[in-house]
Parts: structure tokens; C-alpha cells; sequence
């Protein structure tokens, strides 16, 4: 079932970097003017923002080739970057794949497809060891014959008959996508059909002669942070010119969109404007064009599902003479909400403890995935005799990661299941609901997780909140602060960090000896929106206290000491490690710090960054920025101060989080004298890479980075 909202997170603001691993709703702050701020201290790196300028590029060079130099030329470095490479292109690699009519489809990428190939095939067949794929799009034929270097981002596909697709491309892994339409019984792409230049926005599908488009119509029609601000019906066979316009928003809005649920039995039109983060607005369009809003909170994700509205709430919410609390998902009927009843039954409920990750429908269920103690645990709820019931869902694992989907919720109860935590290989299952399911795809060990184990442990943060982390290390391991420790982090956006299985991080650190920790600090969503909330704004420092507590803790309990420890984190991680490196520096030995946000007195000014300021705030207002400051790693280095070794990871090509934000850091603290490298790989986009081999060099680096620093031989 389609949940709107994060997906917009998913596609907007994760990363997806190997720690290593994806992702991405984003927003501005709440309109209105602020007041008047003191001009801004001259800034000698001002220049290096300047993305494609002859004079950054040129200085981006010099330092890769000096990075490159140090780290390189490591022992271990050229094997560690094969073996990545050979996990990343490894034939057994679990061929992940959603159902479309009669066939499953797939993208797939190799060490002889690098750029990637669309293919589909059969359920008989790819239950197979080894498949039978028919391809339909091969995307490194499409760049020789273009002369360009095109990243995947997918292709939407239109119900029933899913022969006409709307193919999405982005130039070197931009989140900026080319869009075109593509016919599957001619294998080629429409001539004359629907197709969009390069922009931030995207295409969904009406019927078979019209798509709504949310894109870049010129000046004006993006918002302040860079993406579309109006929506438009467009005819097959007319020019994008005399598309007509649905809605328009505000250019201080986030983003707006259109869509139509095709679900039969319940196609119905919708506009989406996002005005912040977690603060949107959701329109039904009626059948004369005219839009009528569903009256829930603006804080609330509302998914309208064949005959339900489900509201997963943020704030608590009064309606029907009851009080939902807020991180509740509450189901009413959605003609008789939009007629005016509010009578809602509860889904899920929150306790201290559990929160909720998502809602799977198949034909006549709803399964119920919630983390208990970041723990998932799954529920099936079915609507029958005027009331859900629920049952426990057969065949979930006690502990690890447990996702499903649905293998066709129009047709069956029948689902997918994905099963993974940190040392055991993640596992595809299919099955029936109230069945166990049956295994269909294993990932190979591409480590050996012998004597290693997993714990999880809390720690006190400095408001006394504990603070959940997993921990992977030997079995026994010797408590002699000696340990080489990798501590991870990311605390932003709602995103829970889950057990996942890394085969990068098993052979680069943990086959190596090292141990390997995940935090589960606020900002993220482990338990829910007040998690999240807990960490916003005035009290984003809260997610240093935590990242800080879990150090200490690993410290206090004899794995590791300052000497021996390291961190990394990526996006708004990269901010949180850059914050943990600029206040905390006496923790850590070494910091990874990818594709980070790290000025935050200009971040709403650059690319994607205004979409932000509801997370972090606004810093052309005084009073946000007096709080603003305390978490800008680039305003709070100081002069004499031992800084750990810092590698600074960025992509040219990406346009979410500004690359000038990592270069000016490290010229920063290069010029303050500070053990600083720096990579910036020139494609990649906001995940760093824009394929296999550019993904195992920057992974190579980064861990060899570490190596280098923190484990005791190395020095």
C-alpha cells in the first residue's frame, strides 16, 4: 500500500552509504519572513561552493590525488577494494523483484552490466538457482550509444496491462532525473511519447493519454528548495506548454505532486503539498477539477487505501469524542470521513517501547510491522463482521530485521519476506498469509561470522534517557580498551537503524577484528515520533549527548578507548559525526564523515537545503541561529584544539546536500592544521557512487582510513 509521505523521506534525504549502506519528505520552515540578521562574517572558503568552477574543480583534484596518495598505497587497500567489488557484481546476490501482470521484475548490476539491466521473468523460474531473465532494458547499451553515464532510478509502469512504462534516468546519480516513456511489446522508447528534460520532479500515470507532471516548467516553478511547486495535467500528443495546471503551491512549500490511486474498485485523484517536514496537506480531486483537502492534521501521514483513510499520527489527536495519542495509527472509512464522521479504530497503539514501521496489505489482510526495543515484530489485522481482528504473524524470526510486502494485493495473501541482522545473511522468503513461509533466495556468507555475536546494550545519555546500541564483536571479547570499534551513527528525519546485513562492513571490519557499533540515538524513529521530536531544533544537540553517552559507555566498559575508536556517519550523519569531531574531539581517533552537512549558517541557502529548516531551523532568523551555531561543526572549530583524523567523502554530482559543505570543512581544518583527507568522487550523487566499482573504491578508502588509524599495529 502506498505510504506517501516516507516515501518522500526515502527519496529526499537518505543516503545511501555503506556502513555502510539508503532512503529518502523534506520541508522548510513555517512561512513568514525573519527578522533581520547582522551580515555575515567573511568566509575565505566562500569560493569553494562554486560546484563546477575551473578553480574548485582544480583544487578538488589536488587534494583526491593527494588522499588518494596516503591511502592508496596501503597494504591492504587494493585487496580490500577487490573483494568489495566482487561482493557488490557477486552473481549471488539475492535478485530482489516486484510483480507486475504475470512477471517479476528486476535491476540488476554486474561486473558486466555496470550501469545495469531491466529485466523480468517468471515465478517458476526464479525459484529457480539460477533464472532464465528476459532483459528489456540495458542501460550500458543506452549510454554507448549516448555518450553518457545514466544511474537507474527506476520505471513506472501502467495497471493493468503494465506495457507502457515512464522511465526515470539521472545524469552520474543526481537525484535530477530525464523521464521517458518506454513501450515494452517494442523494447524501445515512445517516439513523440511523454518525455521530460533533466529536472528535479516526477511523472505519474492517469490513464493511458495522460500523466500528471510535477516538474520544472521554467522560472517560478520550483520552490525555494529546489523542487516542483506546481502540478499539471498533460494529454498525450499536446506539448508540456499547454499542460493544464491542477494546483499551485507556495514557493516557500517543500514539494508538490499528484497522483492517482488505480486501484479498482477505488481510483480516485490526489495532490499532495508538502509545506515542511511532517507537515503537508493531502487533496482529493474531484471529478470537476476542484480539489477538497482530508481534514486530519497536518502532521499526520494520511494514506487513503481502498475504502480507509489511515492516519499514522505525530501529535495526539482528538476526533469522534476520543484522544489518539500521537505515534498511533488510527483506520476510518474514507466516504464517511470525507462526508464528515470522524469514527476511527485503532491499528497500533504506541508503548515505551514500540513504535510503529508499517502497514503491508495483501487481498483481505493488513500485517502490522512494529519495533518492540528496535526489535521488529509483525501482526496480521483483518476487517470482518464490523471490527479488525488480530492473529500473530506465522513464520517471523525473535530477532533481526523483518520486512515484507505484498507479492500482488489485489490477488492473493501471498507476500515476500525479507530477514536480516548484522552476521546472518539476509534471507527471501514467499508465503500466504497465516502460513510459514517458504525460503526462495539466501545470501551467500561473504564473511565468517564465526565466534563473532551480537548484543544489545544502553547507555545513559546526559538527560538520563537511555540510549539503545547493537554491538558486534568477538564472543569473549578481552575488555583491555585495545579494541579497534567502529561506531555508527546517523539520528535524523524519523529513520530507525535497524539490524541489517553488511557483507562490506563483515570482510573491511569485522573479519579484521574490529568491533562494530550502531546507535540508536534520537532524531531517528526507533520509538516513534517522540524520538524523533526529542531531537529537533533548539534540542538538536541531544543527538551529540547520545552519540557521546554510547562512546563513553564502550569506553567505561573496557571494548575501546579514544585511541582505538572511530566513527562514521553520512548526510545527516555526516553532520552528526562532524559535530562529534568538532565538540567531542577527545572521544574519537578517527571520523568518516560522507557526504555531510556541515555549514549550517548558509545550509538553507544551497541546494536542497531549505527543504530542511523544520529539522534544524532557520537560520536567517537571530534567535534560531543562536542555537543553530551550537550544532555548525564549521562555526565551532577553534584554533589549537588536537582534532581527530577526519576523511571527508563527497560527490560532485550531488545536488541534495552541497559538496561545498564538505570541501570547506576540510580546507578549514587543513588550514587550522588539523590530520585531514579528503575524496570527493566526481559522480555519484547524494549515495556517493554511481556504480559498483566507484562504490568499492570509496568504501576502500573509507575503511582503510580506519585501519589505518585505529588499529594498533597500524601505528
Amino acid at each position: 500500500m502506498r505510504r506517501t509521505r516516507l516515501a518522500l523521506v526515502a527519496a529526499l534525504m537518505t543516503a545511501s552509504i555503506a556502513h555502510a549502506t539508503p532512503p529518502a519528505a523534506a520541508s522548510p520552515a513555517a512561512a513568514g519572513a525573519a527578522p533581520a540578521m547582522a551580515p555575515e562574517p567573511a568566509d575565505e572558503w566562500l569560493w569553494l561552493e562554486e560546484v563546477e568552477s575551473d578553480k574548485a574543480l582544480d583544487w578538488v583534484r589536488a587534494q583526491n590525488e593527494e588522499s588518494k596518495a596516503l591511502l592508496t598505497t596501503q597494504p591492504g587497500f587494493e585487496p580490500l577494494r577487490r573483494d568489495l567489488l566482487a561482493i557488490l557484481d557477486s552473481d549471488e546476490r539475492i535478485p530482489f523483484v516486484s510483480k507486475q501482470g504475470d512477471y517479476f521484475y528486476n535491476f540488476w548490476r554486474d561486473a558486466e552490466n555496470p550501469a545495469g539491466l531491466w529485466r523480468r521473468t517468471t515465478l517458476a523460474e526464479y525459484r529457480k538457482a539460477s533464472p532464465e531473465w528476459d532483459v528489456l532494458i540495458d542501460l550500458d547499451a543506452i549510454n554507448k550509444a549516448e555518450g553518457m553515464n545514466w544511474v537507474w532510478r527506476g520505471a513506472n509502469c501502467l495497471r493493468p496491462a503494465y506495457d507502457r512504462c515512464l522511465v526515470s534516468l539521472s545524469r552520474g546519480g543526481a537525484d535530477a532525473i530525464e523521464v521517458r516513456e518506454w513501450d515494452k511489446s517494442d523494447r524501445a522508447f515512445v517516439e513523440g511519447g511523454f518525455r521530460l528534460p533533466e529536472a528535479k520532479g516526477g511523472v505519474a500515470w492517469r490513464n493511458a493519454n495522460s500523466v500528471f507532471a510535477f516538474w520544472d516548467f521554467g522560472e517560478g516553478s520550483m520552490t525555494s528548495s529546489g523542487y516542483p511547486r506546481i502540478v499539471k495535467e498533460w494529454t498525450r500528443g499536446t506539448p508540456i506548454s499547454e499542460a493544464r495546471v491542477v494546483y499551485e503551491g507556495k514557493p516557500e512549500d517543500m514539494y508538490i505532486a499528484g497522483f492517482r490511486d488505480l486501484t479498482p474498485g477505488f481510483e480516485r485523484e490526489f495532490v499532495s503539498r508538502t509545506i515542511a517536514f511532517y507537515n503537508d496537506e493531502l487533496y482529493l480531486r474531484n471529478a470537476d477539477g476542484t480539489l477538497t483537502r482530508i481534514d486530519a492534521p497536518n502532521s499526520a501521514n494520511k494514506t487513503p487505501y481502498r475504502e480507509w483513510l489511515i492516519l499514522e499520527l505525530r501529535e495526539d489527536y482528538t476526533a469522534g469524542g476520543r484522544v489518539f495519542p500521537k505515534g498511533a495509527v488510527i483506520a476510518a472509512k474514507f466516504d464517511a470521513f470525507m462526508a464528515g464522521g470522524r469514527d476511527f479504530d485503532v491499528l497500533f497503539e504506541p508503548s515505551e517501547t514500540t513504535a510503529f514501521v508499517g502497514l503491508t496489505a495483501t487481498r483481505d489482510h493488513l500485517i502490522l510491522n512494529v519495533l518492540d526495543n528496535v526489535k521488529n515484530r509483525l501482526t496480521v489485522l483483518t476487517y470482518e463482521g464490523g471490527e479488525w481482528t488480530r492473529k500473530p504473524f506465522v513464520g517471523a524470526p525473535a530477532f533481526g530485521t523483518v520486512s515484507v510486502s505484498a507479492v500482488d494485493e489485489e490477488e492473493s495473501n501471498e507476500f515476500f519476506m525479507v530477514v536480516t541482522d548484522y552476521l546472518t545473511p539476509t534471507t527471501l522468503s514467499m508465503g500466504t498469509v497465516g502460513s510459514v513461509p517458504e525460503p526462495l533466495k539466501r545470501l551467500p556468507a561473504f564473511f565468517n561470522a564465526e565466534g563473532l555475536e551480537i548484543t544489545q546494550n544502553f547507555a545513559t545519555s546526559k538527560d538520563g534517557t537511555r540510549i539503545p546500541y547493537f554491538m558486534i564483536s568477538r564472543q569473549g571479547i578481552e575488555k583491555n580498551g585495545k579494541n579497534p570499534t567502529l561506531l555508527y551513527g546517523y539520528g535524523g528525519f524519523e529513520i530507525s537503524e535497524t539490524p541489517r546485513y553488511s557483507a562490506g562492513v563483515g570482510r573491511a571490519w569485522l573479519s579484521q577484528g574490529g568491533v562494530y557499533v550502531v546507535a540508536n540515538i534520537r532524531g531517528g524513529g526507533e520509538f516513534g515520533p517522540r524520538w524523533h521530536q526529542a531531537a529537533l531544533r533548539e534540542n538538536r544537540l541531544r543527538t551529540v549527548e547520545d552519540f557521546a553517552a554510547v562512546a563513553e559507555d564502550l569506553i567505561a566498559r573496557g571494548i575501546t578507548t579514544p585511541r582505538h575508536l572511530g566513527i562514521q556517519g553520512g548526510s545527516n550523519g555526516g553532520l552528526l559525526v562532524g559535530n562529534m569531531a568538532v565538540l567531542r574531539p577527545e572521544l574519537f581517533g578517527a571520523v568518516v564523515c560522507q557526504v555531510p552537512l556541515l555549514d549550517m549558517r548558509r545550509y538553507h541557502r544551497l541546494l536542497a537545503g531549505a527543504s530542511w529548516m523544520a529539522e534544524y531551523g532557520n537560520p536567517d532568523d537571530p534567535a534560531q541561529w543562536e542555537f543553530i551555531r551550537t550544532f555548525s561543526p564549521y562555526h565551532n572549530l577553534r584554533e589549537d584544539v588536537p582534532y581527530p583524523a577526519v576523511l571527508f567523502t563527497t560527490s560532485t554530482r550531488d545536488d541534495r546536500v552541497h559538496p561545498g559543505h564538505a570541501r570547506k570543512m576540510y580546507a578549514r581544518m587543513e588550514a587550522l592544521g588539523a590530520p585531514v583527507y579528503y575524496y570527493e568522487n566526481i559522480e555519484g550523487g547524494h549515495g556517493g557512487a554511481a556504480n559498483n566499482a566507484q562504490s568499492a573504491f570509496m568504501n576502500a578508502l573509507a575503511f582503510t582510513f580506519l585501519k589505518k588509524k585505529l588499529f594498533p599495529e597500524s601505528n
